[in-house]
């Protein structure tokens, strides 16, 4: 039994008394793990009333699906693959239609112990966070053997995101996350190949409260290699494309800015020099190129800043169509909670 939902703009929204949590495994080919993750999910956890696994299987070629079934989840199945990213879009749509109070992702590969949810699921369920992450780092005697390579990117990553979010994190890749409601509906993501990264950006630039959760993981994982950073590189080239478009869309001014900047500066020194030049020479010539290059140089970061500034005026109009959007998936939820709460009852 479920008590009704306190209003939707009260401090304890966030907070339900017996919370419906739905825990989301990304699957890819993960036949020999996938039902082992399934079961391993607690059948109680204090603070939620109802769990629900649900299996995103992204396009499998064996025996996934049919194994995440088996091990009592229910399956979306993905035609082809489309990437993590494209599975989390469609677990957190079917939560929001659901309305699922927590969502929760877990990878398929074993690497996580699901026994270790409930430790995610505390902070949020207590209103301390709206997103709970498992962190490999953030306790030094719990960080995972793997590659020097992997550590070092982890890390580089981590200070990026740390220096966008304003807020100190050492984990910004970990798949392993409770989100709350209010999480999960504020959540407008793009990027399709992954999705880790843009969610800490996406909820930091919106004020959301994060927790790292030190848990301790696999290193390595126990079958076939990693679907999602596989190649290094690549894996590293995506993620800061996504990083960037993420910045660009929510402080564009910042971002227009920066490059302008840099623009500017070397179109100030060229002129410098070429003025120094005349004022000991009489003459422009020989130098006359920096004086073209200075002012080709200061046209483009003018018109760079004007980039900006017209991005900074479609972002309020993106704040609030955001915000538009929050009220709309919150009202439907409430409407949908609403009737499966008076069953609850009946």
């Amino acid at each position: 039994m479920v008590s009704s939902a306190p209003p939707a703009d009260s401090a304890s929204e966030e907070v339900a008394r017996s919370a419906y949590l739905i825990v989301f495994v990304p699957a890819l080919d993960e036949e020999r793990t996938v039902g082992s993750v399934v079961r391993g999910v607690p059948q109680s956890i204090p603070g939620v009333g109802l769990i629900e696994v649900v299996v995103v299987d992204d396009g499998s070629s064996d025996a996934t699906a049919e194994r995440a079934a088996e091990a009592g989840a229910l399956v979306i199945r993905h035609p082809t693959s489309q990437g993590v990213g494209a599975a989390f879009h469609s677990a957190l749509a079917h939560g929001i239609d659901r309305g699922a109070d927590l969502i929760l992702s877990i990878d398929a590969d074993g690497q996580f112990d699901p026994a270790d949810i409930p430790k995610l699921v505390a902070p949020v369920v207590a209103g301390e966070a709206d997103l709970a992450t498992a962190s490999r780092f953030a306790d030094p005697a719990l960080v995972p053997e793997m590659p020097w390579a992997k550590r070092w990117g982890n890390r580089v990553m981590s200070r990026l995101i740390s220096r966008l979010a304003g807020q100190t994190l050492y984990d910004v890749s970990c798949g392993m996350r409770c989100y709350s409601r209010r999480a999960a509906l504020q959540l407008h993501l793009l990027g399709r190949f992954t999705y880790t990264q843009e969610v800490v950006l996406n909820l930091a630039f919106k004020g959301m409260r994060i927790v790292e959760v030190p848990i301790r993981v696999r290193g390595e994982r126990e079958f076939g290699a990693s679907r999602v950073a596989g190649n290094l590189w690549q894996y590293a080239w995506r993620t800061v494309r996504i990083i960037l478009r993420s910045y660009r869309d929510y402080y564009p001014l910042r971002f227009f800015g920066g490059i302008a900047l840099a623009l500017l500066v070397p179109a100030v020194l060229l002129a410098a020099f070429l003025l120094f030049h005349y004022l000991a020479t009489g003459a422009f010539s020989p130098q006359k190129w920096a004086g073209f290059t200075a002012l080709g140089l200061g046209v483009i970061a003018l018109l760079v800043l004007h980039v900006g500034l017209i991005g900074d005026m479609l972002g309020r109009h993106r704040i609030y169509l955001e915000e538009l959007l929050y009220r709309q998936r919150s009202d439907i939820r409430q409407e949908r909670n609403g009737g499966r709460r008076e069953r609850d009852f009946d």
